[in-house]
């Protein structure tokens, strides 16, 4: 091998023609230069760059501790004078790689990985150091680094999950588990792998050139062994000693296959139960084992024997793949004690690769007794329900019917009967507590009627509690009992005044009909009086018939309203007939025998019914009385009463209360001669209706001695009262009369008198005039004799 030191000591110069591009071996770059003179005697400069070797190779991971010799560029056009500097430029210049201007020596400053960049591209230039002036062009040259195995081989994962199904063939892939190698793959070793198995043989083999893991042993049986670990290396340098190498574990599962067929591991299984267990009910669980999981593991119960089959059912559970047993029909411990059956068990779902196996049948079976337990049972009746028939017409304390019970059990105790009168509120049925006979207790009406439904109650005398009931329905057969009557009411009307030759014409259709009923159906029969001269009935032979007129010539003066009596009888045993009223109107019509007035009946037949017209008349009146008597109250209240009744009915007391007054309490009354003499009235005088709220009451100012004016006065208490916050409101109204002061003669009245009457002046009336000479001669006289 030539190292890279020798290299850049051999230097070749080698001479080509003009275009040619010479490449020598080496890591020596020589450029080199030519020359050609002109015929005028100037010289003209050719350069034309030769690489002696484009391309420098360099070792990565260099592990010395001076720079690495890379190389050496030389140019022709450097004689060795010191005259020429060499530039390079590119990738990684100044920090991995320098150059030595003056020689043309690279050097490499740092270690470099190939994995990390495998080649580096440079550029070098030739200028003169004086001029300035480019020598050489720019040229660019590689720096490649060879690889060295530097590194291991990895995974993907550290640890892989795989499967395979159990009992699989020789051979059978599991996984493929492939690692890489950073180093160069296309120089060398370092980079080629060989895949080997460490750990899980005999079981499993690896591919030693892909990395594919595959069975080795044959049946492998997950119920045995599920989970294996197998560890593959990889190595590089092709295996070979002292290559580099790396693992990975793989996880490998045996997927489960229904190879495993269930098992019983008890074949006789023993269980008991109650007589009274309900249809449906669980009695017991079998279990059969299987090696199997999941949906192999899944199982389906079945009964094969006969015996079993007409008594019991069973159904897989599911969650614990337990074979349930229930009750199909009702058990009775006096009729069978014990069942024994065979119940077979088989997987749900079947792998044929495994049916045919030398192993017993892909089946089990196991016997299954079962013991019925004896309980006390009520009384069972013969019939459930009992459907019976009765005539309408049968009498009180007549035969209905018999109910039978018994009691199941061995000891076969009596019975006895009675009905639930919950069920018979009208107390129509009796019954025999001790044979069952049903009889009526009152007559019966179907009309009214026509199924009766009693519970009739079985008790055991031995054991109260043990009661059974059963729904008797006793139908009430028909008896013709009731006889046909009008289907409506019916009200129609003829026109007056007809032609003669319209004397006979349909009026009315009329229909019956029969709360019985007959087996063969209803069959009516229509008939009037044959006397009737106005009207005559045609039998439709449908339960209709006609109403037909025979005469013409009707008049409402004659006779407004005809009575048609109509008897309807009917076919059955005994006949019965009744007799049903026509009204018929007679009316004003038009041309076309439309009615266009009548009678108030035939007005009622058109519109409202006579009930209904009386209804809405009641309620008008009803009403009018109640406006006329709402007036009259607010009248009465509107109304208020006078101040004084009479004009001889002079009071001191005015009291008026309103209507939401003090009551019979607030008697308190102003006296007027108060407001005429305040001196004397009473301070302290409180209403009996009002609780004083202050123990010293307030003192109000006496008002002036003056016989002041009634109305300055009221206003000032007024005035007073309003300011005062502990006065309480008063629920009493006192309302004075006061009719001003506009007389000249002032007040006649003594009340207005603050004095006693010996007192007063009587002077004055001597200037009133004429009409009081005779007053003042009584009054003035009377003071002089009084003087003297």
């Amino acid at each position: 091998m030539i190292t890279n030191h020798f290299l850049g000591l051999l230097m070749l110069s080698i001479l080509q023609p003009i275009n040619a591009l010479p490449v020598a071996p080496g890591n020596t770059v020589n450029l080199l230069g030519t020359s050609q003179e002109k015929d005028d005697g100037r010289i003209l400069q050719r350069y034309k760059r030769g690489w002696m070797w484009n391309q420098f190779f360099l070792l990565e991971e260099y592990t010395g501790n001076d720079n690495q010799y890379v190389g050496k560029l030389h140019s022709n056009m450097d004689r060795g004078d010191g005259n020429v500097k060499y530039i390079l430029t590119g990738e990684g210049v100044g920090s991995l790689f320098l150059i030595d201007e003056n020689s043309g020596d690279i050097h490499a400053t740092k270690r470099l990985d190939r994995e990390e960049r495998a080649i580096y591209t440079l550029h070098a230039t030739v200028v003169d150091k004086r001029t300035n002036e480019t020598l050489e062009a720019d040229t660019e040259f590689n720096i490649k680094i060879h690889d060295i195995n530097d590194n291991e081989p990895k995974f993907s994962k550290d640890l892989y999950f795989a499967s395979v199904p159990e009992m699989s063939d020789v051979g059978t892939s599991v996984i493929q588990v492939t690692a890489t190698d950073a180093d160069d793959q296309t120089y060398g070793n370092s980079a080629k792998l060989v895949y080997s198995i460490l750990q899980g043989q005999p079981y499993f083999s690896v591919d030693s050139d892909n990395g594919t893991i595959r069975t080795a042993l044959p049946n492998m049986d997950r119920e045995t062994k599920e989970n294996y670990q197998v560890v593959i290396q990889a190595k590089d340098m092709a295996g070979q000693m002292g290559g580099l190498s790396g693992t990975t574990t793989v996880s490998i599962t045996l997927s489960d296959e229904n190879d495993s067929p269930p098992r019983f591991a008890n074949h006789t299984f023993r269980l008991s139960t109650l007589e009274s267990a309900e249809v449906g009910a669980a009695i017991g669980r079998i279990k059969a084992n299987d090696a199997d999981v999941g949906r192999n593991a899944e199982m389906q119960y079945s009964i094969v024997d006969r015996d079993g089959q007409d008594m019991f059912t069973i159904i897989s559970d599911q969650n614990t793949q337990e074979g349930v047993i229930r009750v199909k029909k009702q058990l009775d411990y006096e009729k069978q004690r014990t069942y024994s059956f065979k119940v077979e068990v088989t997987n749900t779902y079947l792998d044929p690769r495994f049916m045919y196996s030398p192993n017993p049948p892909f089946k089990d079976d196991a016997m299954v007794r079962v013991t019925i337990e004896d309980v006390d049972e009520p009384p069972v009746f013969s019939r459930n329900p009992y459907i019976i028939e009765v005539h309408e017409d049968t009498a009180a304390g007549s035969f209905v019917g018999v109910v039978s019970a018994r009691d199941p059990d061995a000891d076969n105790n009596s019975v006895k009967y009675s009905i639930d009168r919950h069920t018979d509120l009208e107390r129509l049925f009796n019954i025999d507590s001790v044979n069952g006979t049903i009889t009526t207790l009152k007559g019966l009406d179907r009309e009214m009627s026509k199924w009766h439904n009693i519970s009739v109650v079985a008790t055991e005398i031995s054991n109260p509690r043990q009661t059974t009931r059963v729904p008797v329905f006793i139908k009430v057969l028909d008896v013709n009992d009731n006889a046909p009557e009008f289907a409506m009411y019916y009200e129609t009307f003829v026109c007056e005044n007809e032609k003669p030759e319209e004397s006979t014409y349909l009026i009315q259709t009329i229909s019956a009909v029969d709360t019985d009923e007959p087996l063969v159906g209803h069959k009516f029969v229509f008939s009037i009086s044959s006397s009737n001269p106005n009207f005559t009935i045609v039998d439709n032979e449908d339960n209709t018939a006609r109403i037909l007129t025979r005469r013409a010539g009707f008049s409402r003066r004659e006779m407004n309203t005809y009575l048609l009596p109509v008897v309807i009888s009917d076919n059955d045993y005994p006949i019965q007939s009744s007799t049903s009223t026509l009204t018929v109107n007679v009316c004003a019509c038009d041309s076309r025998g439309n009615m266009q007035s009548c009678n108030t009946e035939a007005l009622l037949s058109a519109g409202l019914s006579t009930g209904a017209l009386v209804a809405i008349l009641l309620c008008v009146i009803i009403l009018l009385m109640i406006v006329v008597l709402f007036a009259a109250l607010r009248r009465q209240q509107r109304k208020k009463e006078p101040l004084i009744i009479s004009k001889e009915d002079v009071r001191d007391n005015v009291v008026s209360y309103n209507d939401e007054g003090g009551g019979e309490e607030d008697t308190q009354a102003f006296d007027i001669g108060t407001l005429r003499n305040p001196e004397v009235m009473d301070a302290n005088k409180l209403r009996r209706d009002i609780i004083p709220e202050m123990l010293f009451p307030f003192q109000r100012t006496s008002p002036i001695k003056d016989n002041a004016d009634v109305r300055e006065f009221i206003h000032g208490r007024l005035h007073e009262n309003d300011s005062d916050p502990t006065a309480p409101p008063y629920d009493s109204l006192a309302t004075y009369a006061y009719e001003g002061s506009g007389s000249l003669a002032e007040s006649l009245s003594s009340l207005e008198s603050g004095c006693v009457e010996g007192d007063q002046e009587y002077d004055y009336l001597s200037n009133w005039g004429p009409p009081f000479k005779k007053l003042a001669d009584m009054y003035i006289g009377k003071d002089t004799a009084r003087e003297t």
